[in-house]
């Protein structure tokens, strides 16, 4: 199915924050791809918050063009909203308006989308839809390798902190699929600095890198393969 393989891997990360640097170095170390969500409307270094003791800051649009180069750029809203809360125009202005912006900006067509707090329903997908958005992940997770079959309710795998994440790999490199399966994995790169586990994803990646039965792929680039 890629590239005559029945494994895949790929990464999904949200939030454009300063954490990605190291994430996108580390990725490139192993040969690791990944999707990055981003927010055109919080590009600015004074956008903060926090995550216990960690201030977290959003990278400025000034800073952001090259950063991901090789990897994939998809929509996570204009301004993080929890699109449940808004009318449908508010969640078209939403999802559009990010889409748009970050198009011109990167100078490329997206198709990809992680919900902002993993909120959704009937009525978001269907503009999300609208929109020209093809596939959409949620935060629930499959805790296997099978792939959603509704794209705009898309089910990751596992979140990086899953506490079986390390046996989920192992069983995945040793498998041998009679079809398709997916090793899909996300979060936050801000999350490693919070927890001080950045030597967790170089963990996950080495257990993952240079296989040969393995395709290595952004999100679109497994999910979309037309």
């Amino acid at each position: 199915m890629w590239n005559g393989k029945l494994k895949a891997v790929t990464f999904s990360y949200d939030d454009g924050v300063e954490q990605d640097r190291r994430l996108v170095e580390i990725f490139g170390r192993y040969g690791m791809k990944a999707t990055f969500n981003l927010n055109s409307g919080l590009m600015s270094k004074n956008s903060t918050f926090m995550q216990k003791d960690i201030l977290v800051r959003r990278i400025n649009k000034t800073d952001i063009k090259d950063l991901y180069d090789g990897h994939e750029i998809a929509v996570h809203c204009l301004t993080h909203a929890n699109l449940l809360e808004f009318d449908e125009d508010t969640i078209y202005n939403e999802i559009k308006s990010d889409k748009d912006a970050l198009e011109d900006l990167f100078d490329i067509k997206i198709e990809g989308m992680a919900y902002p707090f993993g909120t959704y329903n009937e009525t978001v997908k269907k503009i999300a839809r609208e929109c020209g958005i093809r596939y959409a992940r949620t935060v629930k997770e499959t805790g296997g390798f099978s792939i959603s079959d509704d794209l705009l309710e898309l089910k990751a795998s596992a979140s990086h902190n899953r506490e079986d994440i390390f046996d989920m790999i192992d069983r995945f490199v040793r498998m041998r699929p009679s079809e398709p399966s997916m090793l899909y994995i996300w979060g936050h790169s801000y999350e490693f600095d919070r927890d001080r586990t950045w030597d967790r994803i170089e963990e996950i990646c080495r257990r993952l890198a240079f296989r040969d039965d393995i395709f290595y792929g952004t999100n679109r680039e497994v999910l979309l393969t037309d």
